[in-house]
């Protein structure tokens, strides 16, 4: 039988027996009982605070107050390899992710993926945060998947997921969440999430930002798909991230562009440009210089229309520029 040492109210030094917790959380932990099954307990004590913000994800719905410091007084007591459990941060003001990660002893990864976070710039303070006992992803399992499979892509031991997800005690169903101990964001999620995908494509300033605007020709309310950066004449512009011309051309609207495929499914959009510098199917390395900057096609003066698209879909850059 597993045992944890509870750091709530009155419970200081006693160890708590896992058994004994009823599913509706009375006392300092909670077992985690979502519509979908869940495997970890929560580990901070207190009665909520009045003015928390929500905490959407899978464990408390009204964090406990006396958190907002990281440090051996908020961390239980790990006594066997089985128990995966967490405790709350409250966000203040300065805080980022990695700054939290650093204080904790965590991996991004595991705050990013256990608090089900896709923009770390949108950190509030306020805002409470889980911190697990260990490092991993939380992961939603998917109907084809296996524990070999999931094991591979993650490259971890498959031993370790039916340790730590010892309390699902069958085989996972579709929409389960598990742990998966030492687990690691790919690359590029990883950069997505954070914001620091791609490199800016040239000096300016943003004269148009993306999504809904009057549009300066009609006056029609139109949704704009990426960017305009205003910049002079001949200003190089250079590519976001490597990758390999697409296509270049020119287009009514657009003027002279460019198209450039990357990894993941990302693509990018250079418009109007007064020059173009690159032919279809060149391999282009990060930061490369690709054209200069214009005011071809349908354009009030001088500037890069820069679109970044996701599988086919618009995405806002500002999220991915560094």
């Amino acid at each position: 039988m597993a045992y944890i040492k509870s750091n709530g109210s009155g419970n200081v030094g006693k160890k708590i027996r896992l058994s004994s917790i009823p599913l509706v959380a009375a006392f300092a932990f909670s077992l985690l009982v979502p519509a979908s099954r869940s495997v970890f307990i929560a580990a901070d004590g207190g009665s909520p605070s009045s003015g928390s913000t929500e905490d959407s994800g899978y464990g408390l719905q009204d964090p406990p107050s006396g958190v907002g410091s990281i440090g051996t007084e908020n961390a239980g007591i790990l006594q066997t390899p089985q128990d995966l459990f967490y405790t709350s941060y409250h966000v203040m003001k300065g805080d980022t992710i990695g700054e939290i990660a650093d204080r904790s002893g965590l991996a991004q990864d595991t705050i990013l993926s256990f608090n089900g976070i896709k923009n770390s710039r949108l950190l509030q303070i306020g805002q409470y945060l889980k911190l697990p006992n260990q490092d991993g992803l939380l992961y939603s399992w998917k109907e084809s998947d296996t524990v070999e499979k999931v094991a591979e892509r993650y490259e971890i031991d498959p031993a370790s997921i039916h340790t730590i997800n010892y309390r699902i005690v069958d085989e996972p169903s579709a929409g389960d969440k598990l742990f998966l101990p030492e687990a690691k964001l790919a690359r590029t999620d990883l950069q997505e999430i954070n914001g620091d995908l791609l490199a800016w494509p040239i000096r300016g300033y943003i004269s148009s930002k993306y999504g809904y605007r009057t549009s300066p020709f009609t006056g029609a309310r139109q949704f704009h798909s990426g960017l305009d950066i205003a910049a002079p004449y001949g200003t190089p512009i250079r590519t976001a991230m490597a990758g390999r011309v697409s296509a270049t051309g020119y287009d009514v609207n657009s003027g002279n562009y460019i198209i450039i495929a990357h990894h993941s499914g990302y693509r990018t959009f250079y418009g109007h440009l007064d020059v173009i510098r690159v032919k279809a199917g060149e391999y282009v390395k990060d930061g490369q210089k690709i054209g200069d900057v214009g005011s071809t096609g349908l354009s009030t003066g001088s500037h890069l229309h820069f679109t970044v698209f996701k599988y086919g879909v618009t995405v806002n850059p500002r999220n991915l520029l560094k």
